[in-house]
């Protein structure tokens, strides 16, 4: 427990720790909106620093003392200076708005650029971070400015207010002050992390109770409802505890408050009479009890219950921004010869699932030109995805080198087309891979290197080409094509092909089209969870399962999805069909 204790406490250090140096760097940035925010919550506190004055002075010298034009003279000058207040409200509520804007704005701004950073590796919470996190940072650290000006404003008008009425007055307001000030400070930490392990319990408590009740049919089939009952109430204590320590870490903030807040009107009440035969006269008392009543309690209750909820989700939204999560990805350790080595790879969704791959083994070397075929949904993709390391096996190994995958759906961002070109690899000579490809008449399209890219305007096959001249240009030796020309011509995708398996390296190409099976060196055919290498005649000659992708009647259904110009008179000519899958281009 002490160790849970401790490991929470260090966490809610770090996340106060890591945001309030952030913010303070941001905020320096624009300190110049900082400073004319100061000045206007300066004028915004005069009724706070006249006050208690105001009432001490209305009364010793004013109506106390028979003197009612003076009393009413204090009480006037107090209403004047509640008018200036109402004015720095107005023009400290303007300069909020120039200094939570820019932060926001860096803040899109960065979390923009992290994800074209990481294209490579898509980034799903991007969109959530751009938008709802980045505006609950934005919210809560108004809201912070407010609370924390408020409260460092009127504690700065109501010490100096009790040092003008009498310095004695101040010296014993600040001793509660103070000392609840510094529990509060020591809390602090222990009710972030008490905050947040709450948040990770009640997220752990959906994590664990949502699967229960979406197979509750099941469940209740296997006879396995005690079991799921123990799993769903260990979460659902997990969680009460969490909760009930959360609120004695409230009642703990209570406590700082009623000795910071209330404890200098106790304190002013018990030295009346000690003060009174020192000469404080009651209007004096009575404005130190309106200073201690009207600023310092509601200022200081702010600032607790401020900085013990908003901060708090406001430091961890803004981790969550700034610390991106890592990616759903598979170390894969190099192999010791070629550039892919799978060893014994059994791989299955889920456990009572049919094998996708079973006791599978693969080498690729070097110069390999490997082309991967078989039925739509039989696990071609998932192959693409063990070898590129973005899912494990659950038994077995799988060695690769420097890789790099396209999918059949291609990525294009609005830029630059040279920007589009050369983000996985900023220094890439572009011009060859443009040539080796034939991208030419597209790119002078596009208004070359320099033209800008909307990707609304380009066609899924224009999308694909600048995605593969992106991926033949990069350094990685190993390059992984799944379905990446299934919208490009089949005379395009033949010299698409050729380029690629001509650079250094090696070559895998999940194909949709048996005229790409005929280009490779060797074919790997699907048919069940044990493929079968070979070669494109060789299997032609000796596999059913492979003749059968060659049937023009099974053919048929996938001319819709070839290139129109290039495929025009297919469906009438069933052999030419089988010609254009063997490679008759």
């Amino acid at each position: 427990m002490r160790r849970r204790l401790s490991r929470g406490l260090l966490g809610g250090r770090h996340l106060m720790g890591a945001a309030t140096r952030y913010t303070v760097r941001e905020l320096w940035r624009d300190r110049r909106a900082v400073t004319g925010l100061a000045v206007w919550s300066l004028v915004e506190t005069a009724p706070a620093l006249i006050s208690g004055y105001a009432t001490a002075r209305a009364l010793d010298d004013g109506f106390l003392a028979g003197d009612v034009t003076t009393g009413l003279a204090w009480l006037g000058g107090y209403a004047l200076a509640a008018g200036a207040g109402a004015l720095g409200a107005r023009g400290a509520y303007r300069r909020l708005g120039d200094v939570v804007e820019p932060f926001r704005d860096r803040l899109v701004r960065w979390v923009v650029t992290d994800a074209l950073r990481g294209a490579a590796r898509p980034d799903r919470a991007a969109v959530a971070r751009m938008t709802r996190q980045v505006e609950v940072v934005r919210d809560t650290l108004a809201g912070l400015l407010t609370t924390v000006r408020g409260f460092a404003f009127s504690l700065l008008a109501a010490i100096a207010g009790l040092v003008a009425l009498a310095p004695v007055l101040a010296a014993l307001v600040a001793v509660p002050l103070l000392l609840g000030l510094g529990l509060f400070a020591a809390l602090l930490p222990r009710l972030a992390a008490r905050q947040l392990s709450y948040a990770r319990a009640d997220e752990d408590l959906a994590a664990t109770a949502e699967p229960m009740l979406r197979a509750h049919r099941d469940v209740t089939a296997a006879g396995a409802g005690r079991w799921a009952g123990g799993v769903v109430s260990d979460a659902v204590e997990a969680q009460s505890r969490a909760e009930r320590a959360l609120g004695t870490a409230g009642a703990l903030r209570g406590a700082c408050l009623a000795i910071g807040g209330w404890g200098p009107l106790v304190v002013l009440l018990a030295a009346a009479p000690w003060l009174v035969g020192r000469g404080i006269g009651a209007g004096a008392l009575l404005g130190a009890m309106v200073y201690v009543r009207q600023g310092l309690v509601p200022a200081l209750h702010l600032l607790m219950t401020g900085l013990a909820t908003g901060g708090l989700r406001y430091g961890i939204t803004l981790r969550r921004i700034l610390v991106r999560p890592a990616p759903e990805h598979h170390e894969v350790a190099p192999p010791a010869h070629g550039l892919l080595r799978m060893r014994d790879v059994t791989f299955r969704y889920g456990p009572a699932a049919a094998p996708v791959l079973d006791r599978f083994d693969l080498d690729v070397e070097d110069g390999e030109h490997l082309v991967i075929v078989g039925a739509s949904g039989i696990g071609k993709s998932t192959l693409a995805a063990l070898m590129a390391g973005l899912i494990a096996p659950q038994h077995g190994e799988v060695r690769c080198a420097a890789r790099v995958l396209l999918p059949q759906e291609a990525y294009v961002f609005t830029g630059t087309v040279l920007e589009n070109l050369r983000y996985l690899a900023p220094s890439a000579p572009v011009l060859r891979g443009i040539a080796a490809l034939g991208a030419w008449p597209l790119i002078d399209r596009l208004g070359g290197l320099d033209g800008m890219i909307d990707p609304a305007t380009l066609s899924a096959g224009e999308k694909q080409l600048i995605a593969l001249v992106r991926a033949y240009v990069s350094a990685a030796p190993l390059a992984i094509l799944d379905e990446a020309t299934c919208h490009l011509d089949p005379a395009t995708e033949a010299r698409v092909e050729a380029a690629f398996a001509a650079r250094p390296g090696a070559l895998i190409v999940i194909a949709h089209r048996l005229s790409s099976a005929a280009r490779g060196r060797h074919v790997l055919l699907f048919d069940g969870a044990r493929p079968v290498l070979g070669t494109h005649a060789g299997l032609l000659a000796t596999s059913e399962s492979y003749q059968d992708l060659s049937d023009p009647a099974l053919l048929l259904g996938e001319v819709d999805r070839l290139d129109p110009v290039a495929c025009a008179g297919l469906r009438d000519d069933p052999g030419e069909v089988v010609a254009h899958r063997a490679g008759g281009e």
